[in-house]
């Protein structure tokens, strides 16, 4: 039953051997309403018989002129969407607003050669790129497609449609928090492979006015979070310069720990430690914990997300409606519009209370 030894088996050999048209076979993979059930059940049967796999999906796209697939990039190898917290959320909006798309979705992340050929050569209708450094050659790529894209925690320096939650409100409202409870002396915790002192100081290159051609971010968020911080701090007269920064290599809580430890063992350590995100914030805690520094008598600890697991720990923390952001960036990759602009919501939980006295810190 085999049409050809030299080659693979085509359509029109499923329909040649049953003796039915090309549509037909067509439509017992495309259209299945258009086929009694015996029909397609006997041309599926014959054409597994053959060898015939069915249409080549490359094919099929360009015919019908959608791949109906969106591709999600973001600025992490692969595993880590599926390990930290938040960005397990967001990708779970985003494939509930596939879902309600009737599309699928294909993960780009970060690899050691970049990615950009992934971009090129992925077979979507469009893309989310989400919280990528500016410079990066997939960004570079996908403006090249000419495929619709939307960009998610991207300073407005990139052009196309954006969603963006409120950061700097946020971080302005924990601050502000932790100064009305009386603390001077603060940290910063940040992920690794920020430049923690241009972060912290370079103001210029934080301001959302500056003009394009200036340093790209590598992430926007960060340098919102670290000016919403800085605001409240400066006007209650700490010197913003000297405010320590850490930071650690590893992954998740981790390190978190292993940065708080360079803050928690200083001769002057801080009473309250802001953190970029509620994961390093757990490991902070972790390190209190490991020197017997009480949480929240000693040392105030706050983190940025509201991750499940921040009201078990009872951290306080600032909340971002993270499926809501990935639904809203692709309904906004389907129906254009005005950008999105998300709130966030400081929450207050036990690990963060007054500034100890002197004699208590």
């Amino acid at each position: 039953m085999t049409p050809r030894s030299n080659s693979a088996p085509t359509l029109a050999d499923v329909a040649a051997h049953l003796g039915v048209s090309r549509t037909t076979v067509s439509n017992a993979y495309n259209r299945a309403d258009q086929l009694s059930p015996a029909l397609r059940e006997r041309v599926l049967a014959a054409a597994g018989e053959l060898g015939y796999h069915g249409p080549d999906p490359v094919a099929r796209s360009l015919r019908r002129g959608r791949a109906g697939s969106l591709g999600f990039v973001f600025d992490q190898p692969l595993p880590h969407v599926f390990s930290d917290p938040a960005a397990l959320l967001f990708l779970t909006g985003v494939a509930a607003g596939c879902e309600r798309r009737g599309t699928g979705l294909a993960l780009i992340p970060q690899l050691p050669e970049g990615g950009a050929e992934l971009v090129r050569s992925a077979l979507v209708d469009g893309y989310v790129l989400f919280c990528t450094p500016e410079d990066d050659d997939r960004l570079r790529a996908v403006q090249r497609r000419g495929l619709p894209y939307v960009l998610v925690d991207f300073s407005p320096l990139v052009d196309g449609p954006r969603v963006n939650i409120d950061d700097r409100g946020g971080a302005r409202a924990v601050a502000e928090h932790l100064v009305a409870l009386g603390h001077r002396r603060f940290g910063i915790v940040l992920p690794y492979g920020y430049d923690a002192r241009t972060a912290a100081l370079a103001e210029a290159e934080s301001d959302p006015g500056r003009q394009a051609g200036a340093t790209p971010w590598r992430c926007f968020v960060g340098y919102e979070r670290l000016l919403g911080w800085r605001e409240p701090l400066e006007r209650a007269g700490v010197d913003w310069a000297s405010v320590p920064v850490a930071s650690d290599p590893g992954q998740g809580a981790e390190a978190g720990e292993r940065a708080a430890a360079g803050l928690l063992d200083r001769a002057d350590r801080p009473t309250a430690i802001l953190c970029l995100s509620d994961v390093l914030a757990q490991g902070v805690l972790r390190a209190a914990a490991a020197r017997g520094i009480d949480v929240p008598r000693e040392l105030s600890v706050v983190g940025y997300d509201d991750i499940p697991e921040a009201a078990t720990a009872g951290l306080t923390t600032v909340y971002q409606p993270h499926a809501e952001k990935g639904e809203a960036a692709v309904r906004l990759l389907g129906e254009p519009g005005d950008d999105v602009l998300l709130p966030t919501d400081l929450v207050v939980r036990a690990s963060s209370g007054p500034a100890p006295t002197p004699k208590e810190a």
